[in-house]
């Protein structure tokens, strides 16, 4: 138990050591992007670091299977430069008893990053997208979904518009029994408009079968109403950024996530993309471990033996390829073309497989 505890609180340090290193090296690049990113709209220093600060936390979420590789590759070097994996080995103890510790505590680093960075990155970086758009454009562009229908806003220096609708197509190109309610910034609510469907175009919508109502004060609305077969009302907002709003699972806690399919699926979207991440952060704890296990089978052996670089090279390379299988079978579960469970599960369960294979064979063959 002592050694265990000895092994866990090496990886645990060698991890925390790591994961502040390339924060930092994360903030110092992001940070000159963030600043030629927004180079032409006079942002003080004081902004810049906001943005970096609310975008850093994604990119650490990212590259946590690289963190722990190279946590663990640091871990079994030194371990066999100063000769204590002989002396375990020497002690009766297996490689696979040794390596009980550093995968307990990548287990326990997934279900934190599942339970705890999760929420975070949803939050930061959904901060970060509205505080980009404010900055590029002076307004704010939203999207949610509740129970009552799909809700968006668009927003220019001139005012906001509210636009509701019961469902939509696929793709959101298409709204269906909308509601658009227009904002003054100074007098409030100017002017509704209700319509059986609107499409979204260059530059504005279409609505077909539509109907205004003013809502100035002193005037009868109902009096003024105007119907129309065919409306055009201005829009900011594109095709694009409705898509890449609804279609980024990484924006909405793994909390909220369940709940958030649900009312995709009333909305009329497709949910399988936030189905296959999230079935995806599930098996990130299993993936962890597979990292652990892959970088330790290259590296636990002595340093007198050599070949340590080949090693090192090996194992993260063999990291970086599990790391683009997992993205690609993500992508054919995303596009329908393998089961939902079978996309998120099947390469961390192949990986764990092939590094046992790996131990099996070169330690204790």
């Amino acid at each position: 138990m002592i050694l265990h505890l000895y092994f866990a609180r090496r990886f645990a340090m060698t991890f925390l050591l790591i994961t502040i290193v390339l924060f930092t090296l994360v903030m110092l690049i992001d940070g000159v992007e963030q600043a030629r990113k927004f180079s032409n709209f006079d942002l003080g220093w004081q902004k810049i670091l906001q943005l970096t600060l609310l975008k850093t936390p994604e990119t650490i979420n990212l590259i946590l299977p690289l963190i722990t590789i190279l946590a663990t590759i640091a871990l079994f070097i030194s371990l066999s430069r100063s000769s204590e994996l002989v002396v375990t080995r020497a002690s009766g103890r297996s490689a696979l008893q040794a390596l009980i510790a550093p995968v307990t505590v990548a287990l326990i680093i997934g279900v934190m990053a599942v339970g705890m960075l999760n929420p975070i990155v949803a939050a930061t970086g959904k901060r970060y997208e509205q505080l980009s758009d404010k900055y590029r454009s002076g307004g704010v562009s939203a999207l949610s979904l509740s129970s009552e229908g799909l809700w968006l806003r668009q927003g220019t220096e001139a005012g906001q518009t509210v636009i509701r609708a019961w469902r939509s197509n696929a793709d959101a190109s298409i709204l269906y029994d909308v509601t658009f309610i227009t904002y003054d910034p100074e007098k409030g609510p100017i002017q509704r408009i209700e319509a059986g469907s609107a499409m979204l175009e260059d530059g504005g919508w279409t609505l077909s079968n539509a109907k205004t109502w003013p809502l100035k004060d002193g005037v009868n609305a109902e009096g003024n109403a105007k119907t129309y077969g065919t409306l055009i009302v201005p829009s900011s907002l594109t095709l694009d950024q409705i898509r890449d709003t609804i279609g980024e699972p990484a924006g909405v806690s793994i909390y909220d996530l369940p709940d958030f399919i649900r009312k995709l699926e009333q909305a009329g979207f497709s949910p399988r993309r936030h189905k296959v991440w999230l079935q995806s952060e599930f098996a990130r704890p299993l993936f962890l471990m597979a990292m652990v296990l892959v970088a330790s089978a290259f590296t636990m052996r002595h340093a007198r033996f050599g070949g340590t670089g080949v090693a090192v090279l090996a194992a993260v390379l063999t990291g970086f390829g599990l790391y683009f299988i997992r993205s690609f079978t993500q992508i054919l579960g995303e596009n329908g073309q393998i089961p939902v469970v079978l996309s998120a599960w099947a390469t961390p369960v192949a990986a764990v497989l092939l590094a046992l294979g790996l131990l099996l064979q070169l330690e204790d063959g």
